[in-house]
């Protein structure tokens, strides 16, 4: 690895850690503090003139502190001479604020995309956005990655029988459909409607079979459990024997975690991408890492190599 750095913001430290052992690197040092006026203050504390620096930042609450972090730290790389400054996001800040789809509302996911790219940065390296369009808001490079393979790999190895891969709506089918291509096994859909902007799903029936077989819910995130809970209802009337649930970004706001605790899911995977607390990790919820594969992602692009090979259920178990 040659003329790299990678820093943590506050909060992605852990995230930060583990591609650096991964990579075998010392992590970058860097001081970020707030003052007493809650202005926020952050000093590369280490050369990084004509660097490849990478900056890692999370979207855990409060989302708004992070995207503050993340741009002032971006600041400090350009002004320090970084040759280029990579934004290492594994969840995209307002990823599902991606279309006008209401009279005068914002398209934020496509703003964060052009202040990010208006503080400095070179490349945004992120997961699984709620929109893959989301990519094309960028002028700069933007890699995006995926947790399916994570996700595959771990479902692989519990060997379940009698699978059914469910989709939680229309949308989600097509990312329902290469799971049960993968795992050789049918898939269901649920008719789900969205009542505005209140976070509330209605399901109100399925299409395919269910009965007798083991469900798994695939989506790309987990945030109040709203959809989750309606999907997991309408499958426990209809006779599965157990209900697995997946997602890449684990958000767990509000009282998903309740939810989840109350009801007959077996367990539910979510991987890494936002910081899943201590008090959260109740026994049904298994957290994954999903850092391996933006540390070999890093890896490539400082080495010039192509990221397609890393997109692979194998590929961490060679």
């Amino acid at each position: 690895m040659e003329k790299i750095k990678v820093f943590a913001c506050p909060t992605a430290e852990d995230f930060t850690k583990e591609i650096c052992d991964y990579l075998n690197i010392e992590q970058g040092k860097i001081n970020s503090i707030k003052f007493k006026n809650d202005n926020n203050f952050v000093q590369i504390l280490e050369t990084v003139r004509e660097q490849d620096v990478y900056i890692v930042q999370t979207c855990m609450p409060q989302i708004n502190e992070r995207i503050m972090e993340l741009l002032i730290t971006i600041d400090a790389a350009k002004r320090a001479s970084a040759k280029n400054i990579n934004v290492v996001l594994p969840y995209f800040p307002y990823s599902r604020s991606d279309k006008k789809d209401q009279p005068r509302i914002p398209i934020t996911a496509k703003l964060m995309a052009q202040i990010i790219e208006a503080a400095g940065a070179t490349r945004v390296i992120t997961c699984d956005l709620h929109n893959p369009a989301i990519q094309a808001y960028f002028n700069i490079n933007c890699d995006r990655l995926t947790g399916e393979y994570v996700l595959e790999n771990y479902f692989l190895k519990k060997k379940i029988e009698d699978m059914v891969i469910i989709s939680t709506d229309a949308g989600s089918a097509k990312k329902a459909y290469k799971y049960s291509k993968f795992f050789n096994c049918p898939i269901a859909l649920i008719d789900k409607r969205r009542d505005d902007n209140n976070d509330k799903a209605i399901s109100t029936s399925i299409i395919g079979d269910v009965k007798n077989k083991n469900a798994i819910i695939f989506d790309d995130e987990i945030s109040t459990g709203g959809t989750l809970m309606e999907t997991v209802n309408i499958l426990n009337r209809t006779g599965v024997k157990n209900i697995y649930a997946a997602a890449t970004h684990g958000i767990l706001a509000g009282d998903a975690v309740e939810r989840i605790q109350n009801s007959p899911i077996k367990e539910l995977i979510v991987t890494n991408t936002v910081p899943v607390p201590k008090e959260k990790r109740i026994d049904k919820i298994k957290v994954l890492s999903i850092a391996p594969t933006f540390a070999e992602a890093i890896k490539r692009i400082n080495e010039e190599r192509a990221l397609g090979e890393i997109f692979t259920v194998d590929y961490f178990d060679k």
